[in-house]
């Protein structure tokens, strides 16, 4: 008789307390909500400060209706104000403007030198690339690595990328593992390199950062989240650190 209590409140337990509801969790998500550092939840902007800045800029950047928006008057980017080496970044984003264009840089160093104060880094790019002024001028290609998604200046995106209307939501990730990166659009990986490898290096050769040595190549860096003239909103940015020691 003790044997058959012990068994049925064991298993009510295990009824009562499951490990995980994954109905709580964001779409595709099966790990633990407290595992992932929430960068933006749609109010507090702590983890932020505009670029060469101690504080969240005053100008440029604001919060309204659970989104982080730049207004496009070229203000100034935001920056994180802790810096992450091997992570996973997820993100949802939209630009507003025909042609519109915004980016976010990662392993990004803040320097200031003779041409000014700079924030360089990795950029996912983010683009509306049917009306960009470079699409119509014949300056890019469609997919080229200029194109949402792309690792700019070095890698394309996939051909079938799939983006939605502007002015609706896309959703990115960057997963950042040792030395292998990943691009993602809407749930569909776009781009995969080897940052430091051989043919990122042969494409470093070949952009417009081929004189700076360390570019891209930093152990950490913060994340980025550019002003480029364009008006853009960011919301559910969250970030989980990966453990790596290879």
């Amino acid at each position: 008789m003790n044997k058959a209590i012990l068994i049925c409140t064991i298993l009510a337990l295990f009824k009562c307390n499951p490990s995980k509801n994954k109905a709580d969790l964001p779409s595709g998500d099966t790990d633990s909500p407290d595992q992932w550092i929430v960068l933006f939840d749609g109010k507090n902007t702590d983890h932020w400060r505009g670029a060469h800045l101690n504080h969240f800029p005053g100008t440029g950047w604001s919060v309204s209706g659970g989104e982080l928006l730049n207004d496009g008057t070229g203000k100034g980017n935001l920056v994180s104000r802790s810096q992450y080496s091997n992570f996973i970044l997820e993100w949802e984003w939209r630009l507003f403007d025909e042609g519109g264009n915004s980016g976010l840089k990662y392993f990004v160093k803040e320097t200031a030198d003779e041409n000014g104060k700079r924030a360089l880094g990795l950029e996912y790019q983010m683009l509306d690339d049917e009306r960009h002024a470079w699409m119509k001028e014949g300056k890019m290609k469609p997919n080229d690595y200029h194109t949402t998604g792309a690792l700019y200046e070095f890698f394309p995106p996939s051909d079938n990328k799939k983006m939605v209307p502007l002015g609706e939501f896309n959703r990115s990730k960057i997963v950042s593992d040792g030395h292998r990166v990943e691009h993602w659009l809407n749930g569909q990986k776009v781009v995969e390199y080897e940052r430091g490898g051989v043919l990122f290096l042969e494409m470093k050769a070949k952009s417009k950062f081929k004189d700076l040595p360390e570019f891209g190549l930093h152990g950490q860096g913060h994340i980025l989240l550019q002003d480029h003239q364009s008006r853009v909103g960011f919301k559910n940015i969250r970030i989980k650190i990966l453990d790596n020691n290879s």
